[in-house]
């Protein structure tokens, strides 16, 4: 997966980033397709003097889908714990509602539809 996070007007440290590298890249044990990752690192209030909370932004991209979360917090860290449950979650049924398209017995059923509107009746048959 290609990861780029951004620190929105602050420098961040690389012990904040190696916890958000690591943490984004147990996604893949979620769904085997991720192609990646831009995550945004805020500060809220960071135009006053006086940080309220923190913010951590993601969009994680995937074939035929883009998934975008976004969580609060006092820290870094549990903001992103927030934000890869979510994601965590969002995945899953993502991947559940396309094997359920690709299911056999969905695609057994389909089979059985189009073999039905293939055969012709013969006038004497019916």
């Amino acid at each position: 997966m290609r990861l780029q996070i951004h620190a929105v007007r602050f420098t961040a440290d690389q012990s904040l980033l190696d916890f958000v590298q690591a943490k984004l890249n147990k996604l893949d044990t979620f769904h085997d397709r991720i192609i990646g990752a831009e995550v945004f690192l805020k500060l809220d209030g960071a135009d006053s003097n006086k940080v309220k909370e923190k913010v951590v932004e993601v969009r994680l991209t995937i074939p035929g889908k883009e998934l975008f979360v976004k969580e609060h917090d006092k820290s870094f860290e549990s903001a992103t714990d927030k934000v890869l449950e979510v994601l965590k979650d969002k995945l899953v049924r993502f991947k559940e509602k396309r094997n359920d398209i690709f299911s056999p017995a969905i695609t057994e059923a389909k089979s059985r539809m189009s073999e039905e509107e293939d055969e012709v009746y013969e006038p004497d048959e019916l």
